[in-house]
């Protein structure tokens, strides 16, 4: 593997890639087959053993998978990671080989609606139990720790109400009581925020969204330190849920260009964040970088920039934000996020409606409540199909 050790990100990013092959390829070729070869009967079972490294089947590794975790590891500052089928791969694959039957875990209920329902509707099904609090409430942290506590997970910025977790204090609890740390990171991303820093434990990721940048594929990825990525890795090798050669091809050639990318996302979120806080059609406006945000000043301590998201509520309730959202005509009404287009997205009928009224908006998910994932296209066009949107919809 040609890792270039002690440079910027975004050379990290472009200049890590498998070893050139006799062919002399600039760009690294794709690896599309499920098996690979021994030049001996002893070499197999070495390799079967663990007492040689290489590849022996696609399930367990492969160059391109290789290539896309060992460069996460180094935009993320971790020492291993494994890649996975989906994002939800990940994190299903960080939690369960990690506890067992009897062990407790604590959540943010400010997160993602299918990792509420992994933690809530699946796990205690083996015996684990759990506790959910509010991810901005260091005190409940706090209380929410028992004897059997073995994992505390977490989201930050949460989806989709953009809520800030303090990493800090967080790892610091985690430390203090022996508790397994997992971050999900999926929407900072590495160039913003770096969990390890904060003394996580593993870091996830949906690889699908920023990571992809384009909504192209399905993906993965589980990093941090060697202990637990190695349960990680012995549970994942067994049940499959392993990314394909092709998506992992694709996620590394994406993240060479992650960070011109989320410049051009957190810049346009900016923008439109200040539109529509001046905005008398607008009730509430949620950006972590903009200066009513109740975590203002823990967000811009943790994150390079504010990201790409963008929260609001419109006056008029749920039928308002309906026809608002169906009066769009740059915007692309569907539930993924960071793309190179502009997304508008409507988490209490999509995202998140698998929880109850109640829950929703326990999360600050209101009914009328609106995600913008802010794409690459020139922001005087985002706003001005945001602003004709406003007007069609009074």
């Amino acid at each position: 593997m040609n890792r270039i050790k002690n440079k910027h990100f975004e050379t990290l990013a472009i200049r890590t890639q498998t070893e050139q092959t006799d062919q002399k390829e600039h760009s690294t070729p794709l690896f599309l087959t499920s098996s690979f070869t021994f030049d001996s009967t002893e070499e197999g079972a070495a390799l079967f053993d663990g007492e040689k490294e290489g590849n022996l089947y696609a399930r367990f590794s492969n160059p391109n998978t290789d290539e896309f975790i060992n460069k996460l590891n180094l935009l993320e500052g971790t020492e291993a990671g494994i890649a996975t089928a989906s994002g939800m791969a990940a994190v299903f694959g960080s939690i369960f080989p990690n506890v067992k039957s009897g062990d407790h875990i604590i959540a943010s209920r400010a997160i993602f609606g299918n990792s509420i329902n992994v933690i809530t509707q699946i796990l205690p099904n083996y015996g684990i139990d759990y506790t959910l609090v509010d991810v901005d409430d260091n005190q409940a942290w706090k209380e929410a720790v028992k004897e059997n506590t073995k994992f505390l997970f977490v989201e930050t910025p949460s989806n989709p109400t953009l809520k800030i977790a303090d990493l800090a204090f967080l790892g610091n609890l985690c430390k203090q009581y022996n508790i397994i740390y997992g971050v999900d990171n999926c929407f900072a991303t590495p160039y913003l925020q770096q969990p390890i820093e904060y003394g996580a434990d593993l870091i996830i990721h949906s690889a699908t969204k920023y990571i992809d940048g384009q909504g192209r594929v399905l993906g993965g990825a589980i990093l941090g330190k060697k202990q637990y990525i190695d349960v990680c890795y012995n549970f994942l090798r067994r049940t499959g849920a392993s990314l394909s050669p092709f998506n992992a091809w694709v996620l590394s050639k994406s993240l060479e260009t992650l960070a011109i990318r989320m410049d051009r996302h957190c810049s346009n979120a900016e923008v439109l964040y200040n539109y529509l806080e001046s905005n008398d059609e607008v009730k509430q406006v949620i950006f972590p970088h903009g200066k009513n945000h109740p975590q203002y000043k823990l967000a811009k301590e943790q994150m390079k920039q504010g990201g790409g998201l963008v929260g609001c509520e419109l006056k008029g309730g749920t039928k308002r934000g309906a026809r608002f959202l169906n009066a769009l005509k740059l915007h692309s009404l569907t539930a993924n996020l960071g793309d190179t287009r502009s997304i508008a997205t409507h988490p209490a009928s999509t995202t998140h409606v698998k929880l109850s009224k109640e829950e929703q908006l326990e999360v600050g998910i209101t009914p009328g409540f609106i995600r913008f994932s802010l794409g690459l296209e020139h922001i005087d066009d985002i706003i001005a199909d945001i602003k004709q949107a406003l007007a069609v919809s009074k």
